[in-house]
């Protein structure tokens, strides 16, 4: 079987495409050319960019009053990471130094984060705690097991 034989034609392919908009000769309408009565879809180009609403304040620009008061509005906000003494106990060893650098490559907190170290725990190795923000009783658990917290200008 020839491969002629399977393809089929859509409609008559000698027949030309008919030509919108070209008058009444044409044979597609007249003046209205399948695009309706009036409007704005009916004139000119025909093209209205994606979610316009004929001039009312569209959906995508008004969805940010809807959902009230976010960073956007306010500003990047740095959130504080609480890291605690049991932490450094299991993450570090005896004579480290504990600092942010240390902290971000044990993986404990992030680059962006602020830190504070807290006191819950327990601990018993001497570490060098610098540059960070440290509770009372954290502070006092480190001086305890032989280390300390030096805070640098």
């Amino acid at each position: 079987m020839s491969i002629l034989a399977e393809v089929s034609f859509k409609g008559n392919p000698l027949q030309k495409k008919k030509r919108l908009g070209r008058g009444y000769g044409s044979g597609k309408g007249g003046h209205t050319v399948g695009r309706g009565q009036k409007g704005q879809k009916s004139r000119g180009k025909r093209k209205v960019r994606l979610g316009f609403t004929g001039g009312q304040v569209s959906l995508h620009e008004r969805l940010p009053h809807y959902r009230g008061i976010t960073r956007r509005n306010i500003g990047v906000r740095r959130s504080t990471k609480t890291v605690n003494v049991s932490q450094i106990e299991t993450h570090f060893k005896t004579g480290d130094i504990v600092n942010k650098a240390a902290l971000i490559n044990k993986r404990l907190v992030r680059k962006t984060e602020l830190v504070k170290i807290l006191g819950n725990g327990d601990l018993k190795k001497k570490v060098k705690v610098i540059n960070l923000n440290v509770s009372l009783s954290a502070k006092e658990k480190i001086e305890k097991a032989g280390g300390e917290v030096i805070n640098e200008g």
